[in-house]
C-alpha cells in the first residue's frame, strides 16, 4: 500500500468518520511544524480521556502551551542524570530474570519482562513509587490495573459498538474500565496529597537531599509567569499521562531492540564489542551517566529498530483550521492520520526499508534525510517532552543485557507484529538467551 501511495490516500475508520492517511515527511512536516493540529477530540485518544486527563498528550491551545512550559524543566539533564541509578538497578533485575531462563535453557518472554521493567522505572522516576514491580509482576494490583486500561482503551477503540458512553458504562468491560481508574486515580491522589504535605513543611530542598528529584517533585514546586502552579487534578492528569506514555512505548522500543540483535548477530556482536569496550577494567556493569554519549553504535541500533519496529505506529491530528496536502485542502475538523510506521518504511525515503540497517544513521547519513523522515517521538512543539529520559533508559537497560547474554532467534516460535496504540506482538516474544563466554 505504501509502494502504491507514498504520500496521502483518502480513507474512512470503519463507517465512523473520514480521514486523510499520510506517511510522507513533507506532509508530515505541515502538520507536526505547528501545534495547532491537535489531538482529536474524538475517536482512539478520547476513549483514554477517563484514565489519563487532559494531559499534555490530549490538551491542546493555551492549556498545553502553559503546560508543556511548566514541565519541560521536569526533562533537564541535571533531573535526568540521577535516574541513571534507577535506570542501572531495574536492569540488574531483569538481567538476574534472563539469567535464571539461561540457566534452564528455556526461552525467555520479552515483552513482559520488559514492560514491567519500564514500569517499574517510571513509577520510582515520576513518584519514587518503589514496590517490588517487576517481582511481583502482573500480581501487583497496580501493574494490573494499568495494563487491564491500556488494553481496554485499545479494546473500546477497536469496538465502534462501544464508542457510545451509554453503551459502554453499561458493559462489564465499561464497568471495569472505571473501577481501574479510580483505583489507579486514588493511588496517584494520595500520593499527590502526601509529596504536597512534606514538601510544604520541610521545602524541596530536604526533598533533594533525601533523594533524586522526581516528576512529581518538579509539578508540586513549577510556577507559571504568573506565579500560579498545578492544580492537584492538572498533577494527576500529567503523571497519569507520563506513566502510559513512558511505559508501554519504551517497553515496546526495548523489546523491538533485543528482537532486532536476535535476528542480526552482526550488529548484536558490534554492539556487545562496543559495551565490553566502555565497561573495560571496571569491576561492575553499572553504566554511568558519561557512558551513555560512548554507546554509539548501540544509539544507531536502537534508531533502526525504532523505524522498523515504531513504538507509536501512528498520530492522528486533528485540523483546526484548513490545510492543503498534496493540493487538496481540507477543511477544518479534518481528520488526519500520520502513519509512522509507513513512513518509516516508505521506499522512497528509506532504501530497502525491510532491512535493519543501522549505519543509516551515522551522522553522514541521517543528515541527508528530511528531519521529518524518522520521527519515532513524533516532531515539532508537540514531540515526546520524555524523548531523552526514554533514550537513557534504553541504552542502560540494553547494554546490561548485551553485556550478560546472546540473544537469538527459536526457530520453532513465530512473532508477529500487533499494531495497535503501542507496537506490540501477538503472542507475545520468547527468544533464546544464552550467557556469553569470556
Amino acid at each position: 500500500m505504501t509502494a502504491k501511495y507514498p504520500r496521502s490516500v483518502g480513507s474512512w475508520l470503519g463507517c465512523l468518520y473520514p480521514l486523510v492517511i499520510t506517511r510522507h515527511p513533507e506532509n508530515a512536516a505541515l502538520l507536526l511544524k505547528s501545534s495547532e493540529p491537535k489531538p482529536m477530540s474524538f475517536g482512539v485518544y478520547r476513549y483514554g480521556l477517563p484514565w489519563i486527563g487532559d494531559g499534555l498528550l490530549l490538551s491542546s491551545g493555551r492549556k498545553w502551551a502553559r503546560n508543556r512550559r511548566l514541565l519541560t524543566p521536569a526533562f533537564h539533564f541535571d533531573i535526568l542524570k540521577p535516574y541513571t541509578k534507577v535506570n542501572n538497578e531495574a536492569g540488574a533485575i531483569i538481567v538476574d530474570k534472563i539469567g535464571k531462563a539461561a540457566d534452564k535453557g528455556v526461552n525467555f518472554e520479552v515483552f513482559s519482562n520488559v514492560s514491567l521493567c519500564t514500569f517499574d522505572v517510571i513509577l520510582r522516576c515520576a513518584m519514587s513509587y518503589e514496590d517490588d514491580v517487576q517481582i511481583k509482576g502482573e500480581s501487583h494490583p497496580y501493574v494490573q490495573a494499568v495494563t487491564e486500561l491500556g488494553d481496554m482503551w485499545v479494546q473500546r477503540a477497536l469496538s465502534p459498538w462501544l464508542h457510545f458512553d451509554f453503551i459502554y458504562h453499561l458493559t462489564a468491560v465499561g464497568r471495569r474500565f472505571k473501577q481501574n481508574c479510580e483505583f489507579v486515580h486514588s493511588i496517584s491522589e494520595n500520593i499527590i496529597h502526601s509529596r504536597r504535605t512534606i514538601i510544604a513543611d520541610q521545602g524541596v530542598e530536604a526533598v533533594r537531599k533525601g533523594r533524586y528529584l522526581d516528576f512529581l517533585d518538579i509539578l508540586l514546586t513549577a510556577k507559571d509567569e504568573d506565579g500560579q502552579g498545578l492544580t492537584d487534578q492538572e498533577i494527576r492528569d500529567e503523571v497519569d499521562t507520563f506513566l502510559f506514555e513512558g511505559h508501554d512505548t519504551t517497553a515496546s522500543s526495548i523489546s523491538w531492540a533485543l528482537y532486532s540483535f536476535a535476528e542480526n548477530p552482526d550488529a548484536q556482536k558490534k554492539a556487545q564489542d562496543e559495551i565490553d569496550a566502555v565497561l573495560e577494567g571496571r569491576d561492575s556493569d553499572f553504566i554511568e551517566w558519561d557512558d551513555i554519549p560512548k554507546l554509539k553504535y548501540l544509539t544507531m541500533c536502537i534508531k533502526e529498530s525504532m523505524r522498523l519496529h515504531c513504538p507509536v505506529p501512528f498520530i492522528e491530528r486533528e485540523l483546526t483550521k484548513e490545510l492543503t496536502i498534496d493540493g487538496v485542502t481540507l477543511p477544518k475538523g479534518s481528520v488526519v492520520d500520520i502513519q509512522i510506521y509507513n513512513l518509516h518504511h516508505n521506499p522512497t525515503v528509506w532504501e530497502e526499508p525491510m532491512e535493519f540497517r543501522p549505519d543509516r544513521f551515522l551522522p553522514e547519513n541521517i543528515d541527508k534525510k528530511d528531519s521529518f523522515a524518522f520521527v519515532p517521538f513524533s516532531a515539532g512543539p508537540r514531540n515526546c517532552i520524555g524523548q531523552n529520559f526514554a533514550m537513557h533508559e534504553q541504552k542502560v537497560i540494553l547494554a546490561r543485557i548485551l553485556r550478560k547474554f546472546h540473544l537469538s532467534l527459536d526457530p520453532n516460535v513465530k512473532i508477529e507484529k500487533k499494531v495497535s496504540v503501542v507496537m506490540k506482538t501477538q503472542n507475545g516474544m520468547p527468544l533464546k538467551v544464552e550467557h556469553r563466554r569470556g
